[in-house]
């Protein structure tokens, strides 16, 4: 399901996009200022952030403009009040996706939702985890301004993980999407733990990010 984290200091305002967001499919958690979003996004991994620019504490530009700096590859909307055309231009210097104006359409939001995200998945070059990056370009990890070689068995392996960040993965799940034996998989992950240290073994049952 796709996940979207919305901030948006109006409750009334942040209420109603959740209940239709959740509606139109989504998984929508709402915030009324930026103080838990950063580790929300770190463990949840939402595919979208709707953000106001009025908000209190930071502006919403600005906040979106250190995720972007701190390497946070995620879309956003901001859908806000500020619609001068300086205004505009400023918030896709900082980050900006796409910008709605309130008030706004709901059906027009959630079109242009699908728009973003459509888009986004065509030109998707990382994976994130917490303060990980895979490359799947270069096919190396990425830890800050750190870079970590990988094999390409170890790629393969990390990519199952990053794309199932908070799922138990099986043994066997591994071994089929890999195409090695079910030993194998102890194998690889122990040499990828010896690099990196990311992999918890789940007794019995498989495998997880940290």
């Amino acid at each position: 399901m796709i996940k979207i984290a919305i901030i948006e200091d109006e409750e009334d305002l942040l209420d109603l996009l959740e209940f239709n967001l959740i509606n139109a499919g989504f998984d929508a958690v709402g915030f009324l200022n930026t103080k838990k979003v950063k580790d929300f996004i770190i463990e949840e991994n939402p595919d979208l952030l709707i953000v106001d620019r009025n908000l209190p504490g930071i502006e919403g530009s600005e906040f979106v403009k250190e995720l972007k700096n701190e390497g946070f590859n995620i879309p956003v909307i901001f859908l806000t009040a500020k619609v001068g055309e300086e205004d505009i231009l400023d918030g896709f210097e900082k980050g900006a996706d796409d910008y709605i104006k309130k008030p706004f359409s709901i059906k027009e939001l959630i079109a242009r939702i699908k728009a973003v995200l459509k888009r986004y998945n065509k030109k998707i070059n990382f994976l994130t985890y917490k303060n990980y990056k895979l490359d799947l370009l270069n096919k190396n990890l990425l830890i800050g301004n750190d870079t970590i070689d990988l094999t390409k068995s170890e790629f393969n392996l990390l990519n199952i993980f990053f794309e199932n960040p908070k799922r138990i993965i099986t043994k066997e799940e591994i071994a089929d999407i890999l195409e090695i034996s079910e030993k194998s998989v102890n194998v690889a992950i122990n040499r990828l733990n010896h690099k990196i240290n990311l992999i918890d073994a789940k007794r019995g049952i498989g495998y997880t990010l940290k």
